[in-house]
């Protein structure tokens, strides 16, 4: 439900190019349908990471709603290629993932991966149009280190460990396995992704 904020909220999304990636023909065009119905314009379908790198190096694009559970495909590693790549305005770009498996290992392989932001399925048009506002006002900066390219990841208010420097020298680089616990609602996630002052 949109808050009276966002309701109140102008958007014009008519002359905004918005790529739609996602798994099915079927949902494709249910995605589409959607955002056209926010008043989007020029909408750029996609049903491959291929098709979707395609329209990148072609066209400047403003907004990227993807699914990254895709056939035989992970979506999450277009998202790694276009914050990586040299392709500018693009690869700063705000790319939104719509997901059916939520678990806090999968969204922290979203967010590690350089997406700024989760909306879980079954996708509601009014959580949609409410994080797409979001994401226009969404200001954090653009992060590029050795092992990460993307939005900010910052979203705990919990500040530097004490004794530490910024990095702490215990964490380890793990691989991430299979999902292990139930997925999240759209209230955890969004609390996950919400960026948040860091005290130093």
């Amino acid at each position: 439900m949109l808050t009276p904020a966002e309701e109140a909220a102008k958007l014009n999304l008519d002359r905004a190019c918005i790529l739609l990636l996602e798994r099915g023909q079927h949902n494709l065009d249910i995605l589409g349908q959607i955002v056209k119905g926010f008043g989007a314009g020029n909408l750029q379908r996609c049903l491959s990471i291929q098709e979707a790198k395609d329209v990148l190096v072609r066209k400047p694009v403003d907004l990227v709603i993807a699914e990254p559970e895709l056939d035989g495909e992970d979506g999450l590693d277009l998202v790694r290629w276009l914050r990586a790549s040299p392709l500018e305005p693009n690869r700063f770009t705000s790319v939104a993932l719509i997901m059916g498996h939520t678990s806090v290992a999968r969204i922290g392989q979203a967010r590690d991966s350089g997406a700024n932001i989760v909306i879980a399925k079954p996708l509601k048009p009014a959580v949609l149009l409410s994080r797409i506002l979001w994401l226009g006002r969404d200001h954090r900066p653009f992060v590029e280190g050795e092992t990460y390219a993307g939005p900010d990841r910052r979203f705990k208010n919990v500040g530097v460990p004490a004794g530490t420097d910024g990095r702490r020298s215990t964490d380890l680089d793990t691989p991430i396995g299979d999902a292990n616990e139930p997925n999240l609602g759209q209230d955890e996630i969004d609390s996950f992704m919400r960026p948040q002052r860091v005290l130093l």
